[in-house]
């Protein structure tokens, strides 16, 4: 008879009813058979079964989260890897299979068989089998959208002022909207320190240039794009780009003018001021009251930059004034027609910071007589103590060069002035926030007070958000000595709705569209 040591004995396991069913089962943690277990307990609670996937038609790439678009082709490797990373709960359990369950290829349905393990109370462990379904919804994506953008115009014009003041380029978007050149746009869009005009016709740009030539000196550049070719009925498609260049030169700005240019011109100073730039550039010889205008395309020819710019002014304080009689003038240099309007005077004059401290007053020749009088404060440039970087001024032999040039009298302060102003004007976009173009159009506004023809050719509305006083009239509003504008030569202001404030496609404000300010 052999013997067995107990261990080697086969060991029967014990066996226990289902908690649930009754079927007999190993004991396990949970004392439930399999079949009851996956009833109870659901392992892919946490996983969506629905999901959205983003196909875009036009270079049919589908959308990464969260900015990034991949190419992949159907029931392809890239495709399930992008589904699987759209399931936020694979995390909690262990995926072990998954394939694409097949779907009409138009059916704009996606369907995802996964398998995966999860660990259940007490340690067990359950797989389960189920299906994921992904609904693919067209969406373009940004480039497509950048190309269909470029192809929503035809013709585009740029219009740029590369200067420091761009006093210019506000009194043109002024004459756009007078005119209404603007209506025919598809769109206009603030770019660059300039306006960006969209055209889906090619004759609308070309009036629209027209227009920028005839009411400033500009220079345009022109150049095109091929699109498209028909080889069949030899029809090509082209983009137009038209740069228009506005003459760097503002009003109240001063110029340093070449030898040639001043005896083509009458004989000029060589130091004058640019009292208004319209059709041509009118300039103004401080030391003769001699005008002239000289046009863009001479301008362009001959090209120079502005000597003093606006934000270089000094005040003065007007110690003496002594006016100069006609009969004086023939012996001033000068051959060319000399201002009505404008007085030529002597002046002694003293900058305001030094008043009360330096006694020394500076002569000079102004030809602001008609408002100027003895203690007045003027802005002007001081170009005796300037350290300007400019060939022709440095050609000049000092006796040519005046110590101080005056340009526009000071009435009030500017936050005063602006305080008291109960108009305003529309624009083609959004205003500039930065204080550089602040100033320069406070300037603009200013010069719109102080000179009648020049706001003429423009448009000013009442501005309903300033109050008027009742006993206020035309005559006695605000300081008699300070300019301007009467409620005869402003505009009632129409009330635009926000449906009107509607945007291009490209972000540009459509046309007819304006801003307020």
């Amino acid at each position: 008879m052999e013997y067995y040591e107990p261990s080697a004995l086969p060991s029967k396991t014990a066996m226990i009813l289902c908690c649930d069913c009754g079927v007999p089962i190993e004991p396990n943690p949970s004392n439930m058979c399999v079949t009851c277990l996956r009833n109870h307990v659901d392992i892919t609670e946490n996983i969506p079964k629905q999901a959205v996937l983003h196909f875009c038609r036009n270079c049919e790439r589908y959308l990464q989260p969260p900015g990034e678009w991949i190419s992949a082709a159907l029931e392809s490797r890239e495709l399930l890897a992008l589904c699987l990373k759209k399931l936020k709960g694979l995390k909690e359990v262990k995926l072990v299979d998954a394939g694409f369950v097949w779907t009409e290829p138009h059916s704009k349905r996606l369907k995802v068989k996964l398998t995966v393990h999860g660990e259940v109370s007490g340690g067990t462990i359950l797989e389960q089998v189920f299906i994921v379904e992904f609904t693919v919804q067209n969406q373009m994506c940004d480039d497509c959208h950048r190309t269909e953008a470029k192809d929503f115009w035809h013709c585009l014009v740029q219009v740029r002022q590369r200067a420091e003041n761009k006093k210019t380029f506000y009194y043109l978007e002024q004459l756009i909207l007078k005119h209404k050149a603007h209506e025919n746009t598809l769109g206009i869009k603030p770019l660059h320190g300039g306006l960006d005009f969209y055209y889906s016709n090619f004759n609308h740009a070309k009036k629209m240039l027209d227009f920028l030539q005839y009411m400033v000196p500009v220079k345009v550049s022109t150049s095109k794009r091929l699109i498209s070719h028909d080889i069949h009925s030899n029809n090509y498609n082209y983009k137009y780009t038209w740069s228009v260049e506005i003459a760097p030169l503002s009003k109240d700005s001063a110029v340093c003018l070449s030898k040639k240019l001043r005896q083509q011109l009458g004989n000029l100073s060589p130091i004058c001021l640019v009292y208004k730039v319209a059709t041509g550039i009118h300039l103004i010889d401080p030391m003769s009251a001699q005008i002239c205008e000289l046009p863009g395309l001479l301008y362009f020819r001959n090209p120079f930059e502005a000597l003093c710019d606006p934000k270089q002014l000094v005040e003065y304080v007007v110690m003496d004034i002594e006016p100069i009689m006609d009969k004086d003038r023939k012996h001033l240099p000068g051959q060319g027609q000399i201002s009505f309007r404008h007085v030529l005077c002597d002046v002694w004059v003293v900058r305001s910071s030094e008043l009360g401290i330096n006694d020394n007053t500076i002569h000079t020749r102004t030809h602001l007589g008609h408002i100027l009088k003895v203690g007045d404060y003027v802005m002007g440039y001081n170009l005796g103590e300037a350290n300007l970087n400019n060939t022709e001024f440095e050609k000049l032999n000092p006796d040519q060069i005046p110590d101080v040039v005056l340009v526009r009298k000071c009435y009030a302060d500017r936050q005063t002035r602006a305080n008291k102003r109960i108009w305003k004007l529309r624009h083609l976009a959004e205003e500039a926030t930065d204080e550089r173009s602040k100033h320069d159009f406070n300037e603009f506004l200013e010069d719109l007070e102080e000179d009648v023809d020049y706001r003429k050719q423009i448009n000013i509305y009442r501005d309903a958000k300033k109050t008027l006083s009742v006993d206020s009239n035309d005559k006695n509003a605000g300081n008699d000595s300070v300019p301007h504008i009467t409620l005869a030569e402003m505009l009632e202001d129409l009330a635009l709705n926000s449906e009107d404030d509607a945007m291009g496609e490209d972000g540009a404000a459509v046309a007819g569209d304006v801003k307020e300010t």
